[in-house]
């Protein structure tokens, strides 16, 4: 059984009004939700990450410094230990460092290893075996493409994006705190949909969820496309902030109405239709939308 951290439900920081489950088998249900996580709650919970220790202790101080201490023995001894392989400890800091500039985006392994040997010699061989042990970890946790037959092959990006197991190793791989993303807001963009990707795996896995991504070269795509075991399938954005939720919904529809022309011209082999679309949100209330699609915030979510 894979081990993740702790949701933001299981960590008491999401209100749980929204059940993802209820969400699939009665969407007509959903009546809106409250938020009562501000924005600086959540950035903290980011910063902060779903580890046991880190919500029980006392202090911010030492919430967040349990993160920090997990970054330094992952890179000082872990990478080392899982298969018994004396590994350099700044070469693994590097390669982390370089995931969390580019968490949840479509950086090829290219990209990172470029990135990690402009300031060291590490053969791209030794690289590939750094990112393996890191994924032996379970620290490494990218995202795969979904590929359905909507676009042309060549259109559809089929590598995986680069993300993390939880937002909170990324923030101390940066060496950032929470008074950073104040000012950053296009990280905290990226550190909110990892956030996101790991509560809707977990969510979803006492279902047998697995979560995807969608994007062609035309600029159409969902941060998140959540399959359920029996077929049915969630298309979702995340949006930090409101000022996002209109062209993320306007992303899903369009995705819809993809799928909705191809089945048109192959009726024989028509694709399963979304049972959702929804825009998770970093923002205090959750509404239908006129188009069907459903905008959630992140603590008000659960299994």
């Amino acid at each position: 059984m894979k081990m993740y951290p702790m949701s933001l439900w299981e960590s008491g920081e999401s209100n749980g009004t929204v059940s993802l489950k209820g969400l699939f088998d009665s969407p007509q249900a959903f009546e809106g939700s409250h938020s009562g996580l501000g924005m600086d709650g959540l950035i903290f919970a980011i910063c902060r990450g779903g580890w046991p220790k880190a919500v029980n202790n006392k202090t911010a101080r030492a919430k967040l410094e349990v993160a920090r201490d997990l970054f330094r023995q992952i890179c000082g001894n872990d990478i080392s230990s899982v298969d018994n392989v004396k590994r350099n400890p700044l070469w693994a800091e590097a390669i982390l460092r370089s995931y969390a500039r580019n968490i949840c985006t479509l950086s090829a392994k290219t990209t990172i290893y470029a990135d990690v040997s402009s300031t060291s010699s590490m053969a791209n061989t030794v690289f590939h075996e750094y990112l393996e042990a890191l994924e032996k970890l379970f620290i490494v946790d990218d995202i795969v493409a979904w590929n359905p037959s909507i676009r042309s092959k060549t259109a559809i990006r089929a590598s995986s994006k680069r993300n993390l197991i939880d937002p909170s190793i990324a923030v101390a791989a940066l060496g950032a705190s929470p008074d950073y993303f104040n000012e950053d807001f296009k990280t905290l963009g990226f550190l909110f949909e990892s956030l996101c990707v790991r509560d809707l795996r977990i969510y979803s896995s006492v279902y047998g969820g697995r979560v995807s991504y969608y994007r062609d070269r035309y600029g159409l795509e969902a941060d998140a496309v959540l399959h359920l075991e029996d077929g049915r399938y969630a298309l979702i954005e995340m949006k930090l902030g409101a000022h996002g939720v209109d062209e993320g919904a306007k992303h899903l529809c369009k995705i819809e109405d993809l799928i909705k022309a191809f089945n048109v011209k192959n009726k024989q082999m028509p694709l399963r239709l979304p049972s959702l679309k929804i825009v998770i949100s970093g923002t205090e209330y959750g509404y239908l939308r006129d188009d069907g699609v459903l905008v959630i915030p992140i603590a008000c979510l659960k299994n």
